[in-house]
This record gives structure tokens, C-alpha cells and sequence, in this order.
């Protein structure tokens, strides 16, 4: 009977092992599949990078901080697809006119009238600007500046400017402008300029009367450094050939840069912010008038 046992304990484990090995799953009988081969990272889209011209452009200059001296244009560029802002003033009353207590009643000139100017200027392309200058006795002057060559890879920087103005807001007397603007830079204290401009049609009378209608003159101008955000600002615009009333324009200044800002006390002894007004002249050599200019740069 033992016998019987042990050949049916034998017979039953055999059993179990054949079904063990038929329910086995496919995947045990087939070898593994290999890992997935990694594949390299995307490279990232490259960022945009910034124009260096502009920001060459963006650097404050530390010998020019604004685009004008008291009213003549200098060779600053102006980056692309910014803006700058100025406010002219010019108090009326002559610091000469009668004595010390009548000046010092009027508060140095402060209690007169004034003529004023806002201008806007706009970077068109990268070493171009255009804008527009309007003063209170409503001339209106529209201007293009385009810099040719930049001090550094040049000896000299030179731009040439194109302005175009009428008084009454453009409908009264028209009178244009062209010139080159020339500058150099001293020691890391000052920038010297040398303006030649002609101005047409100066002369408010009909160009059939007058022998001269048309004025060639010279801007002669400077700014120095004294302190690092502080300057001393003069320039003189002799009229060479042409028609040439009263005295040459004079001013001088002194002027101090914050951050964006510039801000400026002159005295003149004429009121002209635009060429055509710069080419008429000033007042006398006796009459002197306080002023001032504030500048925003918006870059």
C-alpha cells in the first residue's frame, strides 16, 4: 500500500509541474527588450540679443549730456526708437534794465514774461533722429539730424542736420537750414563744436526788396566738465555771410546732469532756440536775459 502512496504523491507532483510550466507568461520564455536609447536634449532656441549699436547709443556720455548746448544742436545720438524731451525758457526782461533794486523787485527777471519752447525728439534708426520745436510766439521748427561718422573709430564726430520752420505755426515766414555739426572730445573734460549752417530766407522782407535773404553762419561752442555731473556750457553763433541784424547769439551756462535729467540756468543775449532764430540774431550786447532748459531722456 506504501508503494501505491508513494506512486501517486510521485504522479501528482509531476502533474503540478507540468501545469506550472504550461501557465507560464510569454514573456518569461522571450529575453527582456534592451532600454530605450536616450536621445540628446533639444538645444534651447537661442534668445534674442540686444542691438550693441543701441546700447552703445544708451551709454550716457559723460562729456555730452544732452542733444543741445544752450540752443545749439550737438552730435549726441539719440537710440533707436527712443525719446527725449526738452523745455526752453527765456525770461523777457533784460538784467540791465534799470538798477539793482528794480532787478532785485522783478526777482532777477523771474516776474516777467518768457518765451518758451517743448521739443520732442524720436531715434528714427540707429544714428538718426527726427523731431519737432515749438516756441510761445508759435514758430514751429521740424528737424532731421543724421550722424555720419562717431568719435572713437573717427578723430572727429560730424552729423548733418536739416531743419525746416515757419512762424504762426508754419504759416507765416518759412526758412530752412542745413549744416554739418562737428565735435571733438579733450581729455575726458570737455567737447568743443564747430557748426557751419545756412539758413534760408532769414530776412521777414520779400527777397525782391533786399539785397540779402539768406544767412551762412558759424556755431562755436563748448562744454566742460568741472565736476562729474556738472558742467559749464558757452557758445557763440557769428554770422559770417548774408543777412546779419542786430548782434550775434551768446550764451552761457551752467549745468547740472541727475540720472535721465538734465537741468540748466544760461543767460543769452537773445531769445532764439531754433536756427531760424539763431540766424536773426540777438537783442544787443547790453541786454542780457536769464533762462533756463530742462531735459528728459526717456532710454
Amino acid at each position: 500500500m506504501r508503494c501505491h502512496v508513494r506512486a501517486a504523491s510521485i504522479a501528482s507532483g509531476a502533474a503540478l509541474f507540468a501545469v506550472l510550466l504550461t501557465a507560464s507568461p510569454a514573456s518569461a520564455q522571450t529575453p527582456a527588450e534592451p532600454p530605450p536609447v536616450p536621445q540628446p536634449a533639444a538645444a534651447p532656441s537661442p534668445s534674442p540679443q540686444p542691438d550693441s549699436q543701441n546700447l552703445s547709443d544708451a551709454r550716457v556720455d559723460a562729456l555730452q549730456p544732452d542733444f543741445t548746448l544752450a540752443a545749439l544742436p550737438v552730435t549726441l545720438r539719440l537710440p533707436e526708437h527712443k525719446l527725449a524731451f526738452r523745455v526752453t525758457h527765456r525770461f523777457t526782461r533784460s538784467l540791465g534794465q534799470g538798477d539793482f533794486g528794480d532787478l532785485l523787485s522783478n526777482f532777477f527777471g523771474f516776474d516777467s514774461g518768457a518765451q518758451i519752447g517743448l521739443e520732442l525728439r524720436y531715434g528714427l534708426l540707429p544714428g538718426t533722429q527726427v523731431g519737432i520745436h515749438r516756441t510761445s510766439d508759435r514758430t514751429i521748427e521740424l528737424f532731421g539730424q543724421h550722424s555720419f561718422w562717431r568719435e572713437g573709430p573717427h578723430p572727429l564726430a560730424i552729423d548733418a542736420i536739416a531743419t525746416y520752420e515757419g512762424t504762426d505755426n508754419l504759416r507765416g515766414q518759412h526758412s530752412g537750414a542745413f549744416g554739418a555739426l562737428v565735435s571733438r572730445k579733450l581729455a575726458g573734460r570737455a567737447a568743443v563744436y564747430v557748426e557751419p549752417i545756412f539758413v534760408v530766407n532769414t530776412n521777414a522782407l520779400p527777397s525782391d526788396v533786399v539785397a540779402d535773404n539768406n544767412t551762412f553762419m558759424l556755431g562755436l561752442g563748448t562744454r566742460v566738465r568741472i565736476r562729474p555731473t556738472t558742467y559749464i556750457v558757452a557758445e557763440v553763433t557769428p554770422r559770417l555771410a548774408g543777412y546779419d541784424p542786430g548782434v550775434n547769439q551768446a550764451s552761457f551756462a551752467l549745468e547740472k546732469r541727475v540720472g535721465g535729467h538734465t537741468f540748466q540756468i544760461n543767460f543769452s543775449n537773445g531769445f532764439g532756440t531754433t536756427l531760424g532764430q539763431i540766424a536773426r540774431g540777438g537783442v544787443s550786447n547790453d541786454s542780457w536775459f536769464i533762462g533756463f532748459n530742462i531735459s528728459r531722456k526717456f532710454f
